[in-house]
This record gives structure tokens, C-alpha cells and sequence, in this order.
């Protein structure tokens, strides 16, 4: 049943119009990914507007509850999964906790050089190698996230022989190589994925993700494990809580 607005209550209309239709999207009546009615189906139905229903519509938005698709209509947003950063918590552990079937994919697991830029961050000479391991996480048979790890081969030799989907890296490293994870630096940043990324992540190349970067240290801050982590955006969201 609609809800009716109060024309003479001292709430403006938009306020009410808004909440009304963050009540139909929280209560599950319009659900993820449905389209909802046109601005001109909203005006008839509550009598506004096109240009009130317009900036309601462009606020719900903004606050990431719809999405416009062009030349289609205005959808519910998906929903998305709430994680801390995986240095806080490790990401498969934390969709486990929350309920969600997961699982991981072992795309490569090579001995090379690295890039130029994982050897600055990790600090190695022009001869060393690096373990370079990429997996695909899935949750509920979708995946979500694809993960690149690069671990000097000189502090972890032999580590192709440990299994890095069933067990999570950061723990192999540790309890087999004495690599405690100390010091992490992250860098998170928007990213457009490109065309290796689109095809492990089930998206089109040039749409947008999340790329977070950590470089994890020992006790004495030599670095160990620089990983990059691309996030699929519209499945997923890092949180991020402090106390001052």
C-alpha cells in the first residue's frame, strides 16, 4: 500500500517522499537490482513534482541506495558485502563469519622477476625472485575479489609447495617461514579494471573496482609480501573504524 503524504505536516514533502522510498528499498518491497517506477510514475503516484521527485531520486543516489542506468531507469542498488581491511582481518575468514559460501581459485603460481614496482617496494636487488600467486575469491559462486601476492623467493623458498587456497598466505608465511605480519602500509584507490582483470572478475574492462595495495613488514620493517587486490565495487565495501 502507498504511503500518503502529509500536506500539512511541517516535514517538507521531499523529506517525506524520500523517506518513503528508502522505507519501500529497506523493507525489501522494491528489491536489488530492480528497476523502480519512472520520475513521471512517482509524480502521478504522489502527486509532486517532476523536479521534487528529481532531487529525491538524485539524493538516493548520492547516498548509494539507487543507481542510474542510462537509457534503462533507476535501479536499486545491489547490495553490497561490509569487510575491514584484510589487514585487520583476512577477507574469506570474515565473509565465512558473516555466512557466505566461499571459495578460491589458484590462477598462477610462478617463480619470474618481478615489476619493477614490487621490486622498489620490497626492496631487492636486480638478480632476486619473486613468488608471484594469483587467485580469484568467490562468494556465493560469484567472485568478488582478485588477488595478486609477490613474496621474495629468497625468504620463502619452497613455497609453491604449500597450499595457498586452502590455507591464507599470511599464516603459511608465518608459521613456516617466521614471517609475522607487523607493519602493513595500504594504499586504496579507485581503479578501472583492464581486460585480464574483466575476464576473473566476470566484468568489462574499463569498469570500476576497488585496487587496494599492502606491503606487510616483520618486527624489524623489511618487507616481505606486497599484494594488490582488486575488489569488484558494486559486490563490495571496505569499512574502515577508528578510535581518536
Amino acid at each position: 500500500m502507498t504511503a500518503v503524504l502529509e500536506r500539512d505536516s511541517a516535514v517538507p514533502l521531499y523529506v517525506q517522499l524520500e523517506r518513503i522510498l528508502h522505507d519501500r528499498i529497506a523493507s525489501g518491497e522494491w528489491q536489488p537490482n530492480q528497476r523502480i517506477p519512472s520520475e513521471n510514475d512517482l509524480n502521478r503516484e504522489y502527486g509532486l513534482s517532476r523536479m521534487t521527485v528529481r532531487g529525491v531520486l538524485t539524493k538516493l543516489v548520492t547516498d548509494g541506495l539507487l543507481v542510474r542506468v542510462p537509457g534503462k531507469g533507476t535501479y536499486v542498488a545491489p547490495h553490497k558485502i561490509d569487510a575491514v581491511s584484510p589487514a585487520y582481518r583476512g577477507v574469506r575468514e570474515q565473509l565465512e563469519a558473516m555466512g557466505y559460501a566461499t571459495s578460491t581459485r589458484l590462477v598462477s603460481f610462478v617463480l619470474e622477476q618481478p615489476s619493477s614496482g614490487a621490486r622498489q617496494r620490497l626492496r631487492l636487488s636486480d638478480a632476486e625472485q619473486v613468488w608471484t600467486i594469483v587467485r580469484v575469491r568467490d562468494v556465493q559462486g560469484e567472485p568478488i575479489s582478485l588477488h595478486r601476492s609477490h613474496v621474495p623467493a629468497r625468504l620463502a623458498p619452497g613455497l609453491d609447495g604449500h597450499d595457498v587456497v586452502g590455507e591464507q598466505l599470511c599464516v603459511i608465511l608465518e608459521d613456516h617461514y617466521g614471517l609475522p605480519m607487523k607493519n602493513v602500509h595500504e594504499d586504496l584507490e579507485a581503479h578501472a579494471v583492464t581486460t585480464a582483470e574483466a575476464r576473473h572478475l566476470g566484468m568489462h574492462r574499463g569498469e570500476p573496482a576497488l585496487l587496494l595495495q599492502d606491503l606487510v613488514s616483520d618486527a624489524r620493517g623489511v618487507p616481505f609480501e606486497y599484494s594488490s587486490i582488486v575488489f569488484r565495487g558494486d559486490k563490495l565495501r571496505l569499512r574502515f573504524d577508528y578510535e581518536l
